[in-house]
């Protein structure tokens, strides 16, 4: 059997939908890359702040995009036999699930604010910042889900450039907001950390306006209406319950297991909190190509699958084995060089800050290249494939049998350097690559979900 795809039509249809999504978090991650650089003249106690409190915002989007992966596992498959309206139905079971999650990360961060931050750091001064940011930006939590899960919609019956589209207007939006608000200019008080927390609010109202006058007047394929989406389909819902709760639970082990990691090196001082937020939008940047070709991995393997070609099925899955591993390579080479230009970059941060994040860059520039093999594999392949049980189990296992023990060791009983803690924390991204590789090139993950109409 052969290893790559041979027709042109498999490629170009690849980048006609990866493309469009990595520009979009391009944007998404250069709105964070701004954020970190305009907050970072203000301290490092603002700059900690931010980052503690994003700890819950990055739990609630782990959550909610796992919602959406549930839905494209789902509603990808049916388009596959062009049923519609089981898609609109399973839309609108993630539209639900979605806002309550939005609800639920709203109530902690508005009303429980220093306790939530509490949870990740005992540092008094990056609490006092964070607090001031993380009451006015949790407000906007329930617009944040509501516009992932429709982007998520249009991206199962590959409209792709609504989500470009939507990340240019909060680009445009955030970027200038910022720039008025935090240091403020154009007659406008000086907010500070508010300022930014502000604009961050503003911005994701903003992207919901775009994508709900889209999804409402300019889409033609699904053609969503309130009506449809209010529905709920007994059928459907159960099946969303047997394929999508494993998705979504491996989000919240994943959520949690984030939000743990972020505790750890909340309790390793200042620095670490402050290194760790500069090495991971680095990484992000960086890796934002891979996870871009995920996404559009699962809508193609989904798709694949609903149209019960299985032989098609296989030969995808070895060429994006093939992808994923090339684009590690050379995200890894890219994280390692990035080292040096950390200090021209944030000339504001001390030398021990500065030191710490080439520490850490170091560490992920090994660690990238499993990232972005067993990770994509897992979930873009195997996941994607219908096998969403699976995904679920490993992850659960690596994370609390291996990463956070192994951690928490490092960290509070050994006392060990923050880069080698942070190596622990990373180190499952190697150990699964050897999961991945045996588990995809087995087969058994491809499984049909869905129904006939007359079932559904």
């Amino acid at each position: 059997m052969a290893i790559l795809v041979r027709e042109r039509s498999f490629y170009k249809n690849l980048v006609a939908l990866a493309l469009p999504i990595i520009l979009k978090n391009v944007i998404t991650l250069s709105v964070g890359l701004a954020d970190n650089l305009m907050v970072s003249s203000l301290g490092e106690s603002a700059l900690g702040g931010v980052f503690m409190s994003n700890q819950l915002s990055t739990f609630l989007q782990i959550l909610v995009a796992d919602a959406g992966t549930a839905v494209i596992v789902l509603a990808s498959q049916y388009w596959g036999k062009r049923d519609t309206d089981s898609m609109k139905s399973i839309i609108g079971i993630g539209l639900k699930f979605s806002a309550i999650l939005g609800l639920v990360a709203f109530t902690l961060g508005f009303f429980f604010t220093k306790q939530t931050l509490g949870l990740y750091t005992n540092e008094v001064s990056v609490i006092a910042e964070g607090a001031k940011y993380l009451k006015i930006v949790s407000v906007g939590y329930l617009f944040y889900c509501t516009t992932e899960i429709l982007i998520v919609s249009m991206r199962t019956v590959e409209s792709v450039r609504v989500g470009l589209y939507v990340s240019i207007v909060a680009l445009l939006t955030n970027v200038t907001l910022n720039y008025v608000l935090i240091f403020g200019k154009l007659g406008f008080p000086s907010l500070g950390v508010s300022g930014a927390a502000i604009a961050t609010l503003i911005s994701r109202i903003a992207e919901f306006i775009v994508i709900f006058i889209y999804v409402r007047r300019v889409d033609k394929r699904l053609m969503l209406r309130i009506r449809s989406l209010i529905h709920t389909n007994p059928v459907l819902l159960r099946d969303f319950v047997r394929y999508g709760l494993p998705v979504i639970a491996g989000g919240v082990i994943w959520g949690m297991n984030t939000n743990v990691q972020g505790a750890i090196i909340g309790r390793l001082g200042e620095a670490a909190i402050s290194s760790i937020s500069v090495a991971n939008i680095i990484f992000s940047i960086i890796t934002v190509v891979v996870y871009g070709t995920r996404d559009a991995c699962s809508v193609t393997i989904g798709k694949t699958v609903g149209t019960g070609n299985i032989d098609r099925v296989k030969l995808y899955a070895k060429t994006f084995q093939l992808i994923f591993i090339t684009m590690g390579l050379i995200s890894g080479a890219l994280i390692f060089s990035a080292r040096s230009v950390v200090p021209i970059i944030w000339q504001n941060l001390n030398p021990e800050t500065l030191d710490m994040i080439k520490q850490f860059l170091l560490v992920l520039s090994v660690t990238s290249v499993g990232t972005s093999y067993q990770a994509c594999s897992l979930t873009g392949i195997v996941r994607a494939g219908g096998a969403t049980h699976f995904v679920f189990v490993n992850d659960t296992f690596w994370v609390w049998c291996v990463v956070l023990p192994s951690a928490f060791v490092a960290a509070f009983v050994f006392h060990a350097e923050p880069w080698l803690v942070f190596a622990f924390l990373k180190g499952d991204q190697i150990y699964k690559c050897f999961v991945a590789v045996v588990k995809v090139n087995r087969f058994k993950w491809i499984k049909t979900l869905t129904r006939e109409p007359a079932a559904v």
